[in-house]
């Protein structure tokens, strides 16, 4: 199935591997969350067992540095695009209003990114996105 937009989460290339699974995590569900209809129906399998349903569109993981995420981000907001941000320091919460008050501690040009994800037309996401490389 061929969609319209295109879901991007891109990442810090230098954190670890347990922090890129959080990171992704949590934009993930940022983006799910803001697009309505993203969410399929529940999956069952040949025993009967059913299952949480999934995103029905796939998500592309990038990875690019901590500068490049600044202008990733605002190439974004340059364009409209709504956006879900995670930042270093919500490493060191514990909870969603945590998180909240970490970011809001920053002016937009200050925030400490380590992440970001984007839903929006291709080719917009394209551009929004040039220079950050397919995560291996």
């Amino acid at each position: 199935m061929n969609f319209d937009t295109k879901i991007v989460i891109v990442i810090d290339e230098d954190l670890a591997v347990w922090q890129k699974l959080n990171v992704a995590a949590f934009l993930t569900s940022g983006i799910i969350a803001s697009n309505e209809g993203l969410i399929g129906q529940p999956y069952q399998d040949a025993s009967g067992q059913t299952y949480a349903p999934l995103c029905i569109q796939p998500i592309m993981i990038l990875k690019t540095n901590r500068a490049k995420l600044k202008t990733i981000l605002n190439r974004a907001t340059g364009n409209d695009l709504p956006v879900a941000v995670y930042i270093e320091d919500m490493f060191s919460t514990g909870f969603d209003a945590a998180n909240r008050e970490t970011v809001a501690r920053y002016a937009s040009e200050d925030l400490p990114l380590v992440g970001i994800a984007l839903r929006g037309e291709k080719k917009v996401i394209d551009k929004v996105t040039k220079g950050a490389k397919l995560h291996d």
